[in-house]
């Protein structure tokens, strides 16, 4: 079997929408993914799409691929691996419908994921996040829609897809204020609203049929996950923000505000098992690095460790509750 074409349609139409099922927006990185990487190796091999052969994939045309990543396309190198880990995919895919790909397979296998330093999580302050909503107008229909969608992302903490996905059904704006949003795994939770969110949510899809997208643009279309982003970057461009824990500008982003949700519910005091249930996250793992980054609670936790001095008494201690909470001891113990 030489041809590429009824493997590629196999590959996206059965394995990753049927026995994965995967979201349309999974599919979509798919085929990014490798659209760049069949343009890359025709251009290697100066024949067009359309002539490449089951022959031309290989180990091979994998390592200069993601090399011109870094060198040509200037990529991170986590989108480097992300890149790397659909291309794994594939050819495990591949090599299952025509095994004499199997050993080219377990080359591209064995390919391993280049080390980079974590991504800073970035947030913003509570100022911060009152000076971009007074930036929104409040008198044009489209100041109406960027308020209710910057509020949103604040008051839930959503991924920018989930909000791109929202339906006026998901909406619960008669009491008790909530959304239901769809994210990643195909998984369903639900976030309560706060009033004033509620109150311009209301008036946005007002009159508005249950299948309609919440946050459409000006020519009645639902907004894309470009166009969230392109709006957010319009009205940070409006007001100074601070430097980042590096020292370089902040890049103010939809996904900044779930990071501000999380970091503004810990302060709040929030259980951090309740914030994990809040955005989604599947392990406790990746809702503790926001524990992390906030200077004011680290503060806090070295004034409650402090060695007792002649004055402290031992009824002044902190007490150590976590330990004596039988439900979260078994949960973590469950890990």
């Amino acid at each position: 079997m030489s041809e590429i074409g009824p493997i590629i349609v196999s590959f996206f139409d059965d394995y990753l929408k049927v026995q994965k099922g995967l979201r349309p927006s999974s599919v979509r990185s798919y085929r990014d993914v490798l659209k760049l990487f069949l343009n890359r190796v025709a251009s290697r091999h100066h024949r067009p799409v359309t002539r490449l052969r089951l022959q031309d994939l290989g180990s091979e045309e994998v390592l200069l691929f993601l090399q011109s990543l870094e060198s040509e396309r200037g990529n991170h190198i986590r989108t480097r691996n992300q890149r790397l880990t659909v291309l794994k995919t594939f050819f495990r895919y591949l090599a299952r419908r025509v095994p004499e790909k199997i050993a080219e397979a377990e080359r591209v296998e064995a390919v391993p994921a280049k080390r980079c330093a974590p991504s800073s999580t970035e947030f913003m302050e509570k100022d911060e996040i009152d000076r971009l909503l007074r930036a929104v107008p409040k008198t044009t229909p489209s100041g109406l829609r960027d308020r209710s969608l910057l509020t949103l992302l604040y008051n839930t903490g959503a991924r920018v897809q989930e909000v791109a996905d929202l339906r006026v059904r998901d909406l619960d704006l008669d009491g008790p204020y909530r959304v239901r949003l769809h994210g990643k795994g195909d998984k369903w939770r639900v976030c309560p609203l706060w009033p004033e969110t509620a109150s311009l949510l209301r008036q946005l899809v007002a009159g508005a049929p249950k299948e309609a997208p919440v946050f459409v643009s000006r020519l009645h279309r639902p907004l894309t996950r470009f166009g969230i982003y392109q709006l957010v970057k319009k009205y940070a461009a409006s007001i100074p923000f601070g430097a980042s824990n590096n020292g370089k500008p902040r890049h103010i982003s939809p996904h900044i505000f779930r990071h501000t949700a999380a970091v503004h519910l810990l302060e709040s005091g929030v259980d951090i098992n309740v914030i994990r249930a809040w955005l989604g996250h599947v392990s406790l793992e990746t809702t503790n690095r926001y524990a992390e980054i906030n200077i004011r609670m680290k503060e806090a936790a070295v004034a409650q460790c402090a060695p007792p001095t002649d004055d402290t008494s031992e009824g002044s201690l902190p007490k150590k509750v976590w330990h004596d909470d039988p439900d979260l001891m078994k949960w973590l113990n469950s890990l």
